[in-house]
């Protein structure tokens, strides 16, 4: 019975990896059309957020599964518990990112804005869910304390760049007023990104301890 559990929890840790490596491909694709001038990744990136929902029910199906059939202890029961508040986290990731895909479908260039530090968001939120697959899956407490410190760097990029394009709008015109305010929602879908992987970071540090700020469970 044992053996068993531990083949399936091998198999839903590997899906978590997959789902986690789709949540950084769709992250890319979108942050692309904007940073690389590549509208064609739209589509792209709509295909990748359906196999994320697609994976989640597999996910979900895999979990229930092992806390109806194999009866875990309290420690795996954590660690399949937590993994079912991960994948909603990682669901949302992946709309979030499709949001950003929806907001420039345009071919318009967005050049003469400084995006250095949209780049430096997506790149660090990518980081950060590449970073909770592995912590999760090779329990590393110390990587999810990590984790949330880079949450903090999301947010005080994020107010960066809001600040910026609030001071470009109040300056431009009518229409570069507006690809500004598309930046900014860019910007915080970034943002919330963020808030999610740190959000996961949490659940895995549940189910590596038993403690989480709104929930805990002892052995």
């Amino acid at each position: 019975m044992r053996n068993k559990f531990e083949q399936e929890l091998s198999e839903l840790h590997e899906h978590l990896i997959y789902m986690g490596e789709l949540c950084e491909i769709a992250i890319c694709k979108a942050t692309a059309i904007l940073l690389k001038n590549e509208s064609c990744k739209a589509k792209t990136v709509y295909d990748v957020e359906s196999e994320i929902d697609a994976i989640e029910k597999e996910i979900e199906n895999l979990c229930l599964r092992l806390l109806l059939q194999q009866q875990p202890v309290a420690k795996d029961l954590r660690e399949v518990s937590a993994a079912l508040k991960i994948i909603t986290d990682m669901e949302r990731i992946g709309d979030q990112a499709a949001d950003i895909a929806e907001i420039i479908t345009n071919d318009t260039a967005y050049n003469h804005f400084e995006l250095s530090k949209i780049g430096a968001m997506s790149k660090c939120v990518m980081a950060m869910v590449s970073d909770c697959v592995t912590a999760y899956v090779k329990h590393d407490l110390a990587l999810t304390q990590a984790i949330i410190k880079k949450d903090e760097h999301v947010d005080a990029l994020f107010e960066e760049v809001k600040q910026e394009l609030i001071l470009f709008i109040n300056k431009n015109i009518a229409e570069q007023g507006k690809l500004a305010i598309d930046l900014i929602m860019v910007a915080k879908y970034l943002e919330r990104i963020g808030d999610h992987a740190a959000n996961i970071a949490e659940w895995v540090e549940f189910a590596l301890t038993g403690n989480h700020k709104s929930y805990s469970m002892k052995e």
